[in-house]
């Protein structure tokens, strides 16, 4: 099973893990510092929240597809590629304290995305400096296929 993935950097996060706790019937699926997720049967969803600037409004962090296996991620690697998208691949990364296989992206309106697999849960968020996690900088995609695992996180 795949399902969407939408992270949102908030500026409360304790109010947000209690508003999203009630809007979808169920308890988070991983409580750290400063982040959090909820793993939503129905509708298949997962909601992040990653703890922002107190004061500063929410934010759309990054958009994501969660699927099953790495093997689903090199499928996609590739699809994305030949139908020439700018894509960034990584593999083995720590990122929002798990150990992933991922390929990145940008929509049109330089929103961030990607197609990921959960390999194993990790210590560590992989914050990076100027408070991004998760998110490629927008001159990292520049050109189809690239492949560096150091363009992002």
């Amino acid at each position: 099973m795949s399902r969407v993935q939408l992270a949102l950097r908030v500026p409360d996060l304790t109010a947000s893990i209690a508003s999203y706790t009630k809007l979808f019937g169920t308890e988070a699926a991983k409580l750290r510092d400063g982040y959090t997720n909820f793993a939503i049967a129905e509708p298949p969803l997962k909601i992040v929240l990653i703890e922002g600037t107190a004061g500063e409004d929410t934010r759309m962090d990054h958009l994501g597809v969660e699927v099953e296996a790495a093997e689903a991620v090199h499928t996609a690697t590739t699809r994305l590629t030949e139908a020439g998208l700018a894509t960034a691949e990584e593999n083995d990364t720590t990122c929002c304290y798990a150990l992933q296989d991922k390929v990145r992206g940008h929509g049109p309106g330089r929103e961030p995305w990607e197609v990921y697999v959960v390999k194993a849960d990790a210590d560590t968020l992989a914050e990076q400096p100027g408070g991004t996690c998760c998110t490629c900088p927008s001159e990292a995609v520049t050109e189809p296929s690239v492949t560096a695992v150091d363009t992002c996180c």
